[in-house]
């Protein structure tokens, strides 16, 4: 499966396990900025590592403090290697961009229509500098 997604926020691109969630999440409380992984108990996939994968968020939960969390999660090196959005989440990306302004390198942010995700479950993925999604063979 390859697909041409919408690039949000340029970075390095990546490579890994996919972790498509199932339900939108909050970052602030719901992602563990030291570890990578799900902690909100409610959320279907608590436990999960996003640090390493390629993260297909179906939507985000706001607070003004996700862009805070996804960017301790840069800094920690524990970041999705790259993230694919069903659509732009400005408070979340800033994040991505005060980071890279910082000086570090940031995972590329992309936008994929929400149908096209559950493709990727589970296999191995990898998102090219140009948007360009592809899954291993």
């Amino acid at each position: 499966m390859n697909s041409a997604a919408e690039i949000l926020v340029p970075g390095k691109a990546g490579e890994g396990e996919a972790l498509v969630l199932t339900a939108p999440i909050s970052f602030w409380g719901g992602v563990d900025p030291k570890t990578g992984r799900i902690a909100d108990v409610r959320h279907p996939q608590h436990g999960e590592v996003i640090a390493g994968r390629v993260l297909f968020l179906p939507g985000t939960i706001g607070s003004s403090s996700a862009s805070a969390v996804l960017m301790e999660l840069v800094h920690n090196g524990r970041a999705p290697t790259a993230l694919v959005l069903h659509e732009p989440d400005a408070i979340l990306l800033l994040g991505l961009i005060v980071a890279r302004e910082m000086g570090w390198e940031t995972p590329i942010a992309t936008r994929l229509e929400r149908g096209a995700f559950d493709a990727y479950r589970g296999g191995a993925v990898s998102v090219g500098a140009d948007g360009a999604i592809t899954a291993a063979v």
